[in-house]
C-alpha cells in the first residue's frame, strides 16, 4: 500500500476539504481540494477544521486527492468546529462598542472552558485615554491574564502580538464588531477580508465572518477565524465554574487548601479560599443561578 501523504485541513467548502500538504508536490503544489473516504463517515470519524490527515489517490495534474485517515487530535472544539487548537484569543474592543467586566467575564470563562491558553486581547486602543487602556491592562492581570492591546497603527503592538501567537493554530472568538476581522486584516495584509461597522444603537456589529477558516500567520503558526457571537455559552456542570477562574486556580496552587474536596468555595465551614478578589461577586452570581 502506497504511504499517505501528510496534510492539515485549512478550510471546509460544500462537499470538499482544502488542505495544505506538510511537503510540497512534484511541481510545487501546496495547495489540494479533498473528498472524504465513505469508510471515514462509516466509522463515525468528522473531519474539522485544522484536522492533520493522510491523503490518497492524488491528482496533481488537477490539484485534487481523498482523505483516507484522520490522526489523533490533540483538542477539539464544537463551537467553533476546529481541532488542534493551542490557544483561544478573546478579543474585545475598549470602545465601540464599550467594554464591560461582566461581558468580557463571560466570554473569558466560555475561554477557558475548553482547557486551551487563553489570551485577552484589546482592541482599539486608540479610541480612549492611555490612562483608561492601562487601567483594563492591569485589572485582567489583576484576573490571572496576560493581556495585549491594539492600537490602529501600532506596528510593535502588532509585533508583540504576532509573537505571542507563534507555534501553534489561535483562534479569534469574541463579540461581532470588535476588530477580529481588522486585526486578521492587520497580521496578514495579503487577505483583505470584508468588514463591517459597529450598530450605533445596539452597539453590536454585524457578522462578517461566516465559516471558520485558517490562515497562516508563520511558518509554524496558523489562525483561525470564526463567526462572530455576541452570547458566550457556560459550562452546564457548576461544578465546573471554580476552574473557570484564573484567581482559585491561583489561590490552589499556592497552597490554600478546604476542608473538604467538594467545597463550592461559597463561604462553606472550612473554605481556605481568600474572597477579596474582583470577580468572586461574579462566581457567586453564577453559581447560584446553577443552583
Amino acid at each position: 500500500m502506497a504511504e499517505l501523504l501528510r496534510a492539515q485541513v485549512m478550510a471546509l467548502e460544500a462537499n470538499f476539504c482544502r488542505v495544505k500538504l506538510q511537503q510540497p508536490g512534484p511541481a510545487g503544489q501546496q495547495i489540494l481540494l479533498c473528498t472524504r473516504r465513505s469508510r471515514l463517515a462509516h466509522q463515525g470519524e468528522q473531519v474539522m477544521v485544522g484536522d492533520w490527515v493522510g491523503l490518497d489517490g492524488v491528482d496533481w495534474l488537477d490539484g485534487r486527492a481523498a482523505i483516507a485517515a484522520l490522526e489523533p487530535r490533540s483538542s477539539s472544539l464544537q463551537r467553533p468546529a476546529l481541532a488542534n487548537a493551542d490557544r483561544v484569543v478573546v478579543v474585545v474592543a475598549l470602545a465601540q462598542p464599550s467594554l464591560d467586566a461582566q461581558g468580557l467575564s463571560r466570554f473569558l470563562l466560555s475561554a477557558e472552558a475548553t482547557g486551551l491558553e487563553v489570551l485577552p486581547v484589546l482592541s482599539k486602543a486608540d479610541l480612549v485615554s492611555s490612562e483608561q487602556c492601562l487601567e483594563w491592562l492591569e485589572r485582567l492581570r489583576s484576573w490571572g491574564y496576560e493581556p495585549q492591546s491594539i492600537a490602529h497603527g501600532n506596528v510593535q503592538a502588532l509585533e508583540g502580538l504576532r509573537l505571542r501567537l507563534c507555534p501553534g493554530i489561535s483562534v479569534l472568538c469574541g463579540p461581532s464588531g470588535v476588530g477580529k476581522t481588522s486585526l486578521l486584516n492587520a497580521l496578514l495584509p495579503d487577505l483583505q477580508l470584508r468588514t463591517a461597522a459597529v450598530s450605533g444603537k445596539l452597539q453590536r456589529g454585524r457578522h462578517t465572518t461566516r465559516h471558520v477558516e485558517l490562515f497562516p500567520l508563520a511558518p509554524n503558526a496558523l489562525l483561525a477565524d470564526t463567526p462572530g457571537f455576541n452570547r458566550p455559552e457556560l459550562p452546564p456542570n457548576p461544578g465546573e465554574f471554580a476552574s473557570l477562574f484564573p484567581e482559585i486556580r491561583q489561590q490552589l496552587r499556592a497552597g490554600r487548601r478546604c476542608r473538604f474536596n467538594d467545597c463550592r468555595h461559597l463561604q462553606e465551614p472550612g473554605c481556605g479560599l481568600e474572597r477579596s478578589w474582583e470577580r468572586y461577586g461574579l462566581y457567586q452570581s453564577l453559581m447560584q443561578d446553577q443552583l
